[in-house]
């Protein structure tokens, strides 16, 4: 069941970080978005930063940063006709995975969920691959199974043939909440429309105003793999 994208975030006052992947209306472009949230100083000192087709986060105001095991890294790397999109880094796993011939699901077979108790939160994961004139998605969460810290379970979803106008949409967390309670489910199934400009505004628009922090955006031109990237950040 596709789920209207704005009412998704409007009714999440929290949902932590975010991943939507998938295939413009026309057909032309693959779509991706990311972005991140934050309830503590620390985790709200950020922006997004490009580092040619890559981004990376980076503290606002360096002197604030506290501990930047878990909230600097890069979210974004390319591998040839791949693009690796995470909420850690397990984005850097993958890439030196798939440089070796082995697989998305190899990479994050060997991760787990972040060390952040009471929360554990998950790692979200995308990967789009352009080949041929047409894409296709993966993505995946590694989540603790009893919200304990004892278990991990690893879930992955294949989207092989994309349908135009449409996407799918992971977060880290359910709801706020102390402690957080994860995501449960399958990626929600969302709304992708042809421009970038929308596809940006839809998003930061409707994400909560006192926790958003950051999000960045890419189409893929399916035919030529040309780029067009948007960033936003909230502290400027």
């Amino acid at each position: 069941m596709q789920i209207n994208l704005i009412k998704d975030l409007q009714e999440n006052s929290y949902p932590g970080r975010g991943i939507v992947i998938g295939k413009t209306q026309d057909g032309t472009h693959a779509a991706i978005a990311y972005f991140i949230m934050g309830r503590s100083e620390n985790s709200r000192n950020r922006v997004f930063v490009t580092e040619g087709d890559e981004m990376k986060t980076q503290a606002f105001d360096p002197a604030k940063l506290v501990d930047p095991s878990l909230i600097i890294y890069y979210p974004i790397r390319v591998h040839g006709n791949q693009t690796i999109v995470t909420n850690g880094d397990q984005t850097d796993t993958v890439a030196e995975f798939l440089k070796q011939g082995k697989t998305f699901e190899d990479a994050l077979c060997t991760r787990e969920f972040e060390p952040d108790a009471p929360n554990y939160t998950p790692r979200i994961s995308g990967i789009v691959t352009v080949e041929n004139g047409d894409m296709s998605y993966k993505m995946s969460i590694l989540k603790s199974a009893y919200n304990d810290g004892s278990s991990c379970q690893r879930f992955f979803f294949e989207y092989s043939q994309p349908i135009n106008g449409q996407g799918h949409f992971i977060h880290t967390y359910r709801c706020d909440g102390n402690p957080i309670p994860s995501f449960e489910g399958e990626p929600d199934q969302v709304e992708i429309p042809n421009d970038l400009d929308t596809f940006t505004e839809t998003i930061w628009n409707n994400l909560n105003q006192d926790n958003k922090v950051s999000l960045f955006t890419r189409f893929i031109d399916l035919k030529t793999g040309e780029i067009q990237t948007r960033i936003v950040n909230k502290n400027k």
